[in-house]
């Protein structure tokens, strides 16, 4: 697949499906400081169609992007660490459950894990929260760049424990190299045809 155009389309503080939002979705989810914004920035070849930071907790809001006309990239907010008080971080969890619930046009979502670390409790919660409600998704192993392509394996094995994945079904991925963005490509075109 190539993303010949990528637009900002809205942001929610509560999901709601009407236009502009009538098509197939892929969810993009994880815990703040991830790599979602970078992942979605990457994968479109738009340094700033996303807004990336260094602290946690950047995404607020539920944004909708638009991707070749054709699908809608959704952007969730980072769950687990972030420097917002409680009752932001329970406004956050709800506004993204609503959406998991309400969401009529979701296909897939593409679970974000740091390949350095082991999943967090939020990471495998999340895992057990889709195969609960039906929603097939994909983890994709972050800041890959971080690690010798030799050790990549040795840093998967956990991830597939804790999230019951086979190792190939884990896409190792860097917005600073470009690791996994081809495999990432081909493996969207499968999910959205």
């Amino acid at each position: 697949m190539m993303i010949k155009n990528a637009a900002f389309v809205t942001s929610m503080a509560a999901y709601h499906e009407n236009p502009p939002i009538t098509l197939p979705q892929l969810a993009v989810v994880g815990k703040s400081n991830v790599g979602k914004s970078s992942l979605i920035n990457t994968l479109c070849r738009r340094k700033n169609l996303c807004k990336t930071s260094s602290t946690p907790g950047k995404t607020r809001l539920i944004n909708v992007f638009l991707i070749n006309d054709s699908f809608h990239l959704i952007d969730l907010p980072g769950y687990g660490f972030a420097k917002v008080n409680q009752t932001e971080k329970q406004r956050w969890g709800e506004m993204m459950e609503a959406y998991f619930r309400e969401s009529t046009l979701l296909k897939h979502a593409l679970q974000l894990v740091d390949i350095r670390h082991e999943p967090t409790d939020d990471d495998i919660a999340m895992a057990a929260f889709y195969r609960s409600i039906g929603i097939p998704f994909t983890v994709i192993a972050t800041k890959a760049d971080k690690i010798s392509r030799g050790a990549r394996m040795k840093h998967i094995a956990p991830i597939c424990r804790a999230m019951q994945k086979q190792p190939w079904e884990v896409i190792p991925f860097s917005a600073a190299d470009q690791t996994g963005r081809e495999e990432l490509l081909q493996h969207i075109e499968t999910l959205m045809a």
